[in-house]
């Protein structure tokens, strides 16, 4: 064995003990540093539905257009109509119910602030996170106009933003109706006949087994 693989094999085994050791100590290692809060800031940008997470900023739907027409229109379209394979981003009212619903900005998100959380993580294509926040805040704003969710005169912040209503916030399922079955379940007196409502024969679930007539 080599001198460089010798040593290795001794590094290696070094750690090994090392962390053995420290994990069964319940020692810390002293591996690493700890993570700063700017450097969690830089990761920490989601934006819940209720406005959580929202930055400090504002934007106009003025502004926010001529933004959009630089960095989104080539995909997007002028007016959020799409270009090419990209998506639309309005448009698509009362196409939810079809064979072939147009799930846009203004026909389909529950949430304005997600449409701010989107952008900002990933747009403009190919070059996410360039826009600032108030720039972010903009385009935001002129896209819920042109879904007519905004007027022309509308700016937006964290507060204002979070109180915006999309079209279709009533549109999604909400969490499992159903009760918790250990604050309904019977512990006591309960009926123990059982009624059978229906078969599953009756509505072709369960196909029938054939009898050989021979036995």
């Amino acid at each position: 064995m080599s001198n460089f693989l010798k040593n290795l094999f001794g590094i290696s085994l070094a750690v090994f003990v090392l962390t053995s050791h420290a994990t069964t100590a319940g020692t810390p290692l002293g591996i690493g540093t700890p993570i700063s809060k700017l450097e969690i800031s830089g990761w920490n940008i989601d934006a819940r539905p209720d406005g959580h997470g929202l930055p400090k900023g504002s934007g106009s739907v003025e502004k926010g257009e001529i933004i959009y027409i630089e960095q989104c229109a080539a995909c997007h379209g002028d007016f959020g109509e799409g270009a090419g394979r990209f998506p639309a981003l309005m448009g698509g009212y009362d196409t939810l119910t079809s064979s072939d619903p147009n799930k846009t900005v203004g026909s389909y998100w529950p949430y304005a602030t997600t449409l701010f959380d989107y952008i900002r993580r990933a747009m403009p294509y190919g070059n996410a996170q360039s826009l600032s926040t108030d720039e972010v805040y903009s385009v935001s704003a002129y896209v819920l106009f042109v879904n007519d969710i905004l007027t022309e005169e509308s700016t937006l912040n964290a507060k204002s933003l979070a109180t915006v209503k999309m079209p279709n916030r009533n549109g999604f399922i909400l969490p499992d109706p159903r009760p918790d079955v250990k604050k309904v379940a019977c512990m006591k007196d309960c009926k123990t006949e059982i009624i059978i409502e229906s078969f599953a024969r009756k509505i072709a679930v369960t196909p029938e087994i054939k009898k050989d007539p021979s036995n």
